[in-house]
C-alpha cells in the first residue's frame, strides 16, 4: 500500500504542477458554469417539468465539454513516460506493475473528481438564492454525482488505456476521444438510426449514459449500471495492466 500511495503521489503532482491542468480546470469550470446558466435560462422561459439537477446534468451543453476533458487529462498518462525517458526507470524500479497501472488511473480518475468540486457551490448558490431546491429529493444530487464518478472512472480508464498503447500525446487523445465518443453514440442509435424492436432498445438502454444520468438525475438509482460501468472499468484496466507488461518486456 505504502508503494502505491507513493505512485499517487507522483502522479498527482505530475498534474497540478503541469500548466495543462489549469488548463483543462478554467476549460471545465467555464464550460460549466454556462452550462448550468443556460439551463436556469432555459427553466425560467418553459414550463418543462425538470428539476434544475436534471437540466445542469442531461444536456448537450454538459455532455459535449463532459466527452472533451476526458483526452485531456488522461493523454499525458504514459505518453510522458515515453517522452521524457522515465519509462524503463518505472518498469526497473522495485514496484508492482498492477500498482503502476492502478496509480496512474487513480491519478487521473482524482484530478477528475476534483474538477467537479465547484459544482456543489452552483446548487448551493441557486438555492440560497431563489430560496428553492435544485432537486426534488436528495437522491438526486446523489445519484447525479454517482454516475458522475461511474463514467469517470471508465472514461478515464479508456484515455489511460489509450495513452499506454501510443508514445505520442495527440494519438493517444484522438483514441480516446473516438472511443468515449463512439461508445456515447451506440446510446443514441435507436434515434440515429431508428431501432424500434423493444429488445434492442432494451439493450441499448442498459448502456447508454444519457439514460443512465436521466434516471440517476432524477433520483432513481439503479444497480445495474453500477454493475456495468464497475464492471467494464475493472476490464479495460486488466487490458492496461497486459500492455503496460508488453511494453515492459519489450523496452
Amino acid at each position: 500500500m505504502h508503494t502505491f500511495l507513493t505512485l499517487l503521489g507522483r502522479e498527482l503532482r505530475s498534474y497540478f504542477y503541469s500548466p495543462i491542468a489549469y488548463v483543462v480546470i478554467f476549460f471545465f469550470l467555464l464550460a460549466s458554469g454556462f452550462n448550468f446558466n443556460t439551463g436556469i435560462r432555459f427553466l425560467n422561459r418553459t414550463d418543462a417539468e425538470v428539476t434544475v439537477v436534471e437540466a445542469a446534468f442531461n444536456t448537450v451543453l454538459f455532455w459535449f465539454p463532459f466527452i472533451l476533458i476526458f483526452p485531456l487529462i488522461t493523454m499525458r498518462t504514459y505518453c510522458d513516460e515515453f517522452r521524457m525517458g522515465t519509462f524503463e526507470t518505472l518498469t526497473t524500479a522495485p514496484v508492482q506493475d498492477s500498482h503502476v497501472v492502478l496509480a496512474k488511473f487513480a491519478g487521473a480518475f482524482l484530478f477528475y473528481c476534483a474538477l467537479w468540486i465547484p459544482s456543489f457551490s452552483y446548487f448551493a448558490a441557486f438555492q440560497w438564492i431563489s430560496g428553492k431546491q435544485a432537486a426534488l429529493a436528495a437522491g438526486a444530487y446523489g445519484g447525479s454525482y454517482l454516475l458522475l464518478a461511474l463514467l469517470g472512472m471508465f472514461y478515464c480508464s479508456i484515455g489511460c488505456l489509450a495513452s499506454a498503447l501510443t508514445t505520442e500525446q495527440i494519438n493517444a487523445a484522438v483514441m480516446t476521444f473516438v472511443a468515449i465518443f463512439a461508445a456515447f453514440l451506440g446510446g443514441l442509435s435507436p434515434f440515429i438510426f431508428n431501432i424500434t424492436s423493444p429488445a434492442s432498445r432494451d439493450l441499448i438502454s442498459y448502456v447508454s449514459a444519457i439514460d443512465h444520468m436521466a434516471d440517476f438525475s432524477r433520483g432513481l438509482i439503479d444497480s445495474r449500471p453500477v454493475v456495468w460501468y464497475l464492471s467494464m472499468t475493472s476490464l479495460i484496466l486488466f487490458i492496461n495492466l497486459q500492455v503496460f507488461q508488453h511494453r515492459k518486456w519489450k523496452a
